[in-house]
């Protein structure tokens, strides 16, 4: 009999794992890039949502104010307007007359309304002309600072 021979060892390689592929990512990028979105989409979201609502009050004035026909009643429609806004500021403010309630929409800006063209919101509405280069310029005057009266700036 013969005795069983060993037989010979043969060793293989060691054989490394592939590496990971890199799609789909953990979920913890997953949660990275959602809260990236979220970082982006949210101040985005609010600057279309200011411009756009910006857009809105400058297209109310213009829609007001050009609906009354004589110029007379263009700067009335302004000032009510303005009235209306300036309640959002102040509760008492739409009770001001003459130049305090100029100086009131003069706010932190300057002078335009208690000095310039916005001197007109005291009479014009009881004019029976008003110069058109004036009443455009106190109908730009006006729309700027009903916007900022809306948006709560003094």
């Amino acid at each position: 009999m013969s005795a069983m021979a060993p037989q010979p060892l043969v060793l293989r390689d060691v054989h490394v794992p592939p590496a990971p592929s890199w799609w789909p990512p953990a979920p913890g990028w997953w949660l990275v890039l959602v809260g990236v979105l979220i970082l982006v989409a949210v101040p985005l979201a609010w600057l279309y949502w200011k411009r756009t609502r910006r857009a809105r009050l400058v297209a109310l004035f213009d829609r007001n104010c050009t609906s009354a026909l004589a110029p007379p009643m263009q700067v009335a429609s302004a000032s009510e307007l303005l009235r209306r806004a300036a309640r959002r500021v102040d509760p008492k403010a739409d009770r001001l007359q003459g130049e305090a309630w100029l100086k009131f929409l003069d706010g932190k800006q300057g002078s335009d309304f208690s000095q310039g063209v916005g001197q007109l919101l005291k009479d014009g509405g009881f004019r029976p002309r008003i110069d058109p280069r004036q009443l455009e310029q106190l109908r730009d005057l006006a729309r700027a600072r009903f916007v900022a009266l809306m948006e709560g700036q003094r």
